[in-house]
């Protein structure tokens, strides 16, 4: 009998102090659950997690930079958050072709965050080539919709 309180007192302590931990992980600021979902929200509509390109070509145009302008700001706000950006063509071209655009797409984004302020080890980039696109179809909206690069926070 005696046991069984003693049972139950080591599983609460054990409970108190995993909760204690996962809290304190949660508010080093080294990962993206301490933002709170309002401010991703912020990130995504007000700053703006996309920036679109035309075809064939990753150079910024003035709408890209303006965006990545806000990321930037952002970026400096919250400095012990990483991003990945990701690289995204539309479905015309081969694989190979896609995947080099793509990343070459990313990183003149990064580029660009980096001539900016932002250090170059908070950023990665990823292509996804024509793999992921945002909206299907065939006409020249929906290409120019895919050709995208996002900024996600990690």
């Amino acid at each position: 009998m005696k046991k069984l309180p003693l049972t139950v007192c080591l599983v609460a302590l054990m409970a108190v102090g995993c909760t204690h931990k996962s809290q304190q992980k949660n508010n080093l600021g080294d990962d993206s659950s301490s933002v709170s979902h309002a401010t991703l929200q912020e990130f995504e509509t007000k700053v703006g997690d996309k920036v679109y390109f035309a075809f064939d070509s990753s150079a910024l145009s003035n709408d890209a930079r303006a965006t990545l302008d806000k990321q930037v700001g952002f970026m400096k706000e919250y400095p012990n958050l990483k991003f990945v950006i990701e690289g995204h063509c539309d479905k015309r071209g081969t694989i190979e072709y896609n995947l080099a655009l793509g990343e070459r797409r990313a990183n003149s984004e990064k580029e660009y965050l980096v001539q900016n302020g932002v250090n170059p080890d908070r950023v990665t980039v990823i292509s996804f080539g024509k793999e992921k696109p945002a909206v299907e179809g065939d006409t020249e909206e929906a290409f120019s919709q895919n050709r995208r690069g996002v900024t996600v926070i990690r």
